[in-house]
Parts: structure tokens; sequence; C-alpha cells
């Protein structure tokens, strides 16, 4: 059984809270809950690194503290702290033992495991925002990245006739799976996958993941892309964004809509 290492990262503001998630993240860290002044992060004990760790620590002068959680009290904890997320009258996000959103267009349920995507990080939501405003009547649907799953049967729920998600982290594949069954789709098909080149045509592409992983992507997110298609984007900061656009600009495509929440970015494109 592979337990989990638990940090907590203590006095840390808004800011820092999120530009943490989205470091540690790229380290491998798999759950994050936010606190008032308070970062917790958690990752497999076999995968973590100390020395990572203490590196962030000191780059942003901040003190953490760590403890060994087992694996079978993971999703106790991860549950006990889980809220609904209500995106205006748009969707509602919640778990199985929560009451329904009756007042909401869509309501989408999930297990709320350690996988990215519950709906409560400002990249989550800022996706979810900008797909009210995106016809997915009728498309083809990428997500890459797909976490738990929620883009994924959000575009489902709009009326995409196909859906490819992909996600690299076996325990994402898993949930991401369970998740689909629990919101009844049926055109949402999940692959494990670390790479966007899927050799298939798409007429909307969902990535809301880092900038490191989006770049190396590029060519192949927008070679997947049928002309008049969409690609939005997450999982941005704002120091992101130049080297985003100078990419997407190379590659033909035109910005339609940005959005920022708590220091993150979403970011439309047409092709």
């Amino acid at each position: 059984m592979n337990n989990y290492i638990e940090i907590i990262f203590h006095a840390v503001t808004v800011e820092q809270s999120e530009i943490l998630i989205a470091q540690l993240s790229e380290e491998g860290f798999e759950g994050f809950e936010e606190n008032e002044n308070e970062l917790k992060a958690f990752i497999p004990k076999t995968g973590y690194d100390v020395h990572v760790i203490n590196e962030i620590a000191k780059r942003y002068d901040i003190h953490f503290s760590q403890y060994e959680v087992k694996q079978e009290n993971w999703n106790q904890l991860w549950e006990s702290n889980f809220q609904p997320v209500v995106v205006n009258d748009f969707a509602a996000v919640r778990a199985e033992f929560h009451p329904h959103f009756p007042n909401v267009k869509h309501e989408i349920t999930i297990t709320p495991k350690m996988s990215f995507g519950t709906g409560h990080h400002a990249t989550t939501r800022m996706m979810m925002e900008q797909m009210s405003e995106i016809d997915f009547a009728g498309k083809m649907v990428f997500d890459f990245g797909t976490g738990t799953g929620i883009l994924a049967i959000l575009a489902e729920k709009l009326g995409a006739k196909g859906i490819l998600a992909i996600d690299n982290d076996d325990w994402s594949i898993e949930n991401a799976r369970e998740n689909f069954k629990m919101n009844n789709c049926t055109v949402a098909k999940i692959v494990k996958a670390d790479s966007a080149d899927q050799h298939q045509r798409f007429d909307i592409i969902l990535a809301n993941i880092v900038k490191n992983v989006i770049l190396a992507n590029m060519d192949f997110m927008v070679g997947s892309l049928n002309k008049g298609g969409v690609l939005l984007l997450s999982g941005l900061l704002p120091e992101d964004e130049a080297d985003i656009l100078e990419c997407a600009k190379k590659r033909s495509l035109i910005v339609d809509k940005k959005t920022q929440q708590n220091q993150w970015l979403c970011l439309r494109f047409l092709y």
C-alpha cells in the first residue's frame, strides 16, 4: 500500500497558495486543500523528494510541516473537507453525499478523490465559466489532462458528440472513469497518455495544465484542431501569458477571450 505524505505550508497568502499549487502539480503532488493562511499538499510517499520542498519553501520563505497519511484514510480526509461548488446558474459540482442543486442548468456529481479538478480551484472554475459561452453541440472534444474528468463530463452535458479525455496518472484515470459512470456519460472516452499527440481531429480542445506542458504539446493540439475550432487553456499564471501568446501567434491562433481569477489566467483561442 502506497501511503501519502501531507505537507502543510503555514502562513501563506492566496497568491502564494496558487503559485505553490502550480509548482507542486509539476512535482507529482496529487491533491491540495486550501484553508485560510494554510495550504495542504499530498503526494505518494514513493514520489516524495524533501529536497524539492525545502527548495520551494526557501524560495518563498515559507515554513512547512510534514506528516505521513495512510492511503485508506486519504479519501475520508478529502471528503470531509469537500464542499459543493456553484458556477453562477450554469453548473454545480457536488459529491454524492451533498443535496441536489435544482436551480442550475447542469449538475455534476463527482467522487472527491485526490485528482485535480474538483471545481474549487480558480483554473477549473474559469474553464467551466468559459465553456458556458462555447457551442459544444455535435462537436468533437479533447480534454488534455482530465484529472477528475469534470470538464469532459460538462462537455457531454453541453451536447458534445464525442470526447477523448486523457491523463498520465493512474489515480486520475480511475477517478475520471468512476465519475463518467456516475454522471451517465456515454460519449466520453478515457485513455492514459502523457502527450496530446492522439492522431484525431477535434473541434474543441480543453487543457487545464501548467505552461510547460501546454507549450510542449502546442503543435500536437493545433495540429489536431479543425479550422474554426476553439482551444481553451488554463493552469497559467500572469507571467506565462507572453510565452503562450507568442507560441499561439506563430500557429495562427487568435485570442478570443481572457479571464483572470486569483492570479490565474484562462485564455480562449480561435483557429
